[in-house]
């Protein structure tokens, strides 16, 4: 049975090394995944799957006129056609392409006709949370990638020129973009010269030559049609190039040995077999805009899943840039990724506890833990319900809500940062002392609500959020984070009530009176804590099965996601004016 005192089963090792260094075992560090370090060169341009070149529905044929594809298939999310020319990435499900400026997730410094990537748009993915990787690329498509360029600004000089000199033009160029092409570290010798030769003349099926001065062959493309660069250019030496109106999943083999259908993702790049991990990799996404693998806040770390920020200032000339290679990306690129419902969280949480796949129910393991929604509120009045499914024989739950440096290995109202309502014996719980509350707790199939009411703040500044555009990004499974160090006792010793807050808990709808008032000021998320293999599911409304008697002018917690949209946006932006020629010039 549990301690009606309210202590906490364990406390987290305190460990004052980052989370970052301590995670390292779990982060990608091979070569067929992205690397750790947010350094601006190691995640920059290529972190895709299948390379190519494929034909696209619709493409335009009109090399020389700069005219863009008008198929749907090409369309971004923007509504507007290809740009040939600039940085365009397709999505390996619909096959659409989609503007660089238009992509949130992050994709480093990218080169237009690059190849060697996987991309999933937010309409193809499952969780409608982007995804993007870059692999190792070969050198066939190094300098398919060059000469793709080359023949492009060939192009806009007005110049009809199909090739190229590998001395003169195509050594240079992969020499000044080497960091862009490829995540291999620069050579120091220039052995690779040789390397380049024979890719270009062994992959016949690509690359077309002309050698008319022996001492300096000229080099170009067998496909001159650059609408045609992008993910998947094996099969131009499968067989025939795909006509107009298919799809890249098909295509014909030039043996006669009849048809053959291939998957867009399995295509695989030249010389290296296709791994599992990699045809997996973009179903490891939760359904509801989170990645399933990432890094759980604790040991005194945070850690909030941040996304590209297309406001952001000097934002293109630091993705062009090479000074900042190897160095740590400046966090006001990005901005805090915000999902677009009101859900349990996914990383906020004691990992032991088990959230179900609609992100709505969660169930204990063992002693007390705690898990925090999605989304906080901090002025006005709010209310929330949650369901006791499973409630068996020793086991109980203490639910209510919790500032975000609550913790997460003890029950609520173990701290100052949170305030709950136990369901043995209906006691209120905060700071670890439990009073009597209620006449009796709530058991097994007991609906419970949770209200809470916060004035607005005197101080104008706290009604926005946090920004974490000042902290460092990093990098877990192709996605980047805010890593915010937790302050616990400085944070403890600066806190103060509000005066006129409140938390009013109800049962099946029947109000059991003011359990706290002037509450410390703060960020509230709705939090709950199990005891052993309890069951609940949360309703954060806007309908809910009891709705509280006599209580008006009260909004549900779904709304604090739009609502906390509005003040992000807000936040970022006086950000943004605020540090007005302070931020670093690329």
């Amino acid at each position: 049975m549990e301690d009606n005192a309210g202590d906490k089963t364990s406390e987290p090792e305190k460990n004052e090394n980052s989370y970052q260094q301590r995670m390292d075992s779990d982060m990608d560090t091979t070569n067929s995944d992205a690397p750790v370090q947010t350094n601006s060169a190691n995640t920059d341009s290529q972190d895709m799957v299948d390379q190519g070149i494929t034909q696209i529905p619709g493409a335009a044929t009109k090399l020389d006129s700069g005219e863009t594809p008008t198929d749907a298939l090409s369309l971004c999310y923007c509504g507007k056609g290809r740009n040939l020319g600039a940085v365009e990435l397709q999505c390996g499900f619909c096959y659409k392409w989609f503007h660089s400026d238009c992509i949130g997730c992050y994709i480093g410094t990218c080169i237009p006709f690059m190849t060697n990537y996987q991309f999933s748009c937010k309409q193809c993915s499952p969780n409608g949370l982007e995804y993007f990787n870059r692999k190792q690329a070969s050198f066939t498509q190094i300098c398919y990638t060059t000469i793709a360029n080359l023949t492009n600004q060939a192009r806009n000089r007005g110049e009809e020129k199909m090739l190229f000199s590998k001395e003169k033009e195509i050594i240079p160029y992969i020499e000044k973009q080497w960091e862009n092409l490829t995540t291999m570290a620069r050579r120091i010798k220039t052995t690779w010269h040789t390397t380049v030769t024979k890719t270009l003349t062994k992959e016949v099926e690509l690359f077309s030559s002309s050698e008319e001065t022996i001492a300096d062959p000229m080099y170009g493309l067998v496909m001159a049609d650059l609408f045609k660069v992008g993910p998947g250019y094996e099969l131009l030496k499968q067989g025939s190039v795909l006509q107009t109106g298919q799809k890249t999943g098909s295509l014909v083999d030039s043996k006669g040995r009849g048809t053959k259908r291939k998957a867009p993702d399995s295509i695989q790049p030249v010389g290296s077999r296709l791994k599992r991990s990699d045809v997996n990799t973009m179903a490891k996404l939760a359904p509801h805009g989170y990645p399933l693998e990432h890094p759980f806040n604790k040991d005194g770390y945070r850690y909030i899943l941040a996304e590209s920020d297309p406001h952001a200032p000097n934002r293109q000339a630091f993705d062009e840039s090479l000074d900042w290679a190897g160095k740590p990306i400046p966090g006001y690129l990005y901005r805090t990724f915000l999902g677009a419902e009101v859900l349990i969280a996914l990383n906020d949480r004691a990992p032991q506890l088990k959230v179900s796949e609609d992100r709505l129910s969660v169930t204990g393991d063992k002693g007390y833990s705690l898990i925090r929604a999605t989304h906080g509120v901090r002025r006005g009045a709010w209310y929330y319900e949650v369901l006791i499914e499973e409630m068996p024989a020793d086991t109980a739950s203490r639910i209510g809500w919790s500032q975000e440096l609550g913790n997460l290995q003890a029950p609520v109202g173990y701290d100052k940062f949170s305030y709950s309502w136990r369901s043995s014996k209906g006691t209120k719980f905060h700071q670890s002392r439990g009073k009597h509350y209620s006449s009796s707790g709530y058991v097994e199939g007991d609906v419970i609500g949770f209200f809470i009411h916060m004035p607005e703040p005197e101080d104008a500044r706290k009604t926005l959020p946090q920004t974490y555009k000042d902290r460092p990004l990093v990098k877990f499974k192709s996605h980047l984070y805010y890593e915010e160090k937790d302050y616990v006792t400085e944070t403890e010793k600066n806190l103060k009530p509000i005066r006129g807050s409140q938390m009013i808990m109800y049962k099946n709808g029947v109000s059991q009176g003011i359990a706290f008032e002037d509450v410390y000021e703060g960020w509230y998320y709705p939090c709950i804590s199990l005891y052993k293999n309890t069951k609940v599911t949360v309703n954060f409304g806007p309908d809910f099965k009891y709705a509280p008697q006599g209580l008006k002018g009260f909004r549900p917690m779904s709304d604090a996601a739009s609502q906390t949209m509005i003040e992000y946006a807000l936040a970022d932006i006086l950000y943004h004016v605020e540090n007005e020629g302070k931020l670093p010039e690329f």
